[in-house]
């Protein structure tokens, strides 16, 4: 069981597979309120840097689940060197239909709403793990402004426009679905910039070191193109942000 190989590439020298920085989770953590002992649950958890990190600093513990090996591997080295492994725990499989065997105050999709079939499905998934009154958090992409066709959206890595909402359209889609939203922390730019220009330096090092590599031609398509597709799509149209929600 695994990822497909281009992500466990691209990724393998990332600490946070999404355009979070380290500021912006730290934040999302602080905006919390998370209180010692709060159990968190993050599905798709990949490299574990969420749950450790705020093991570290706010005292929670947890469970992650991820499909990748190299991530779950890493997730697990990185509690070891911040001195976390006691509270935080990582299995690698698959995080679709995961149901925690104790409940939790925080329960996690960043980035990966897919295993519940999108957004309302992976909500439905999280609270099944949920205690009473606690806090989902949904990690999700929307436009930070239309694209004008239909090509620009697939440069985006969406299918098409209607894959993704504007900002206030997304937030109201929350309500739709009977949950408040309590808070938000939005990745900028910046946060775009480490997460897809950190994978153009590890795809150069990667083909250096496996010149051979039958999957050596893929990763040279990919890092000759990523750097003005960045450039021209996905740091113009496309926002991301953590979404914390209660059931009302």
């Amino acid at each position: 069981m695994d990822i497909p190989r281009i992500f466990n590439i691209t990724e393998s020298a990332h600490r946070i597979h999404n355009p979070f920085t380290p500021e912006k989770l730290a934040t999302l953590g602080s905006v919390l309120r998370l209180e010692p002992g709060t159990r968190v649950l993050d599905l798709c958890s990949g490299s574990g840097e969420m749950l450790c990190t705020w093991a570290r600093d706010y005292g929670i513990t947890g469970v992650g689940i991820d499909m990748s090996q190299l991530f779950s591997k890493q997730a697990k080295i990185r509690a070891e060197e911040l001195g976390v492994a006691d509270r935080v725990e990582f299995i690698h499989g698959d995080a679709t239909g995961y149901v925690a065997d104790e409940k939790c105050g925080v329960a996690a999709c960043v980035g990966a709403t897919w295993i519940g079939g999108g957004v309302a499905g992976a909500i439905e998934l999280l609270t099944k793990s949920l205690s009473a009154n606690g806090v989902i958090l949904i990690g999700e992409p929307y436009w930070r402004q239309l694209p004008p066709t239909e090509d620009v959206a697939r440069e985006c890595f969406a299918n098409s426009i209607s894959d993704f909402l504007m900002l206030p359209e997304i937030l109201a889609s929350f309500g739709e679905l009977g949950y408040d939203v309590v808070e938000m922390v939005l990745a900028d730019q910046e946060g775009w910039d480490r997460y897809e220009a950190a994978k153009w330096l590890t795809m150069r090092r990667w083909l250096e070191a496996n010149p051979e590599d039958d999957f050596a031609k893929e990763v040279r398509a990919q890092l000759t193109m990523a750097p003005k597709r960045h450039a021209a799509y996905t740091r113009e149209y496309l926002g991301w942000g953590v979404f914390a929600l209660m059931a009302r």
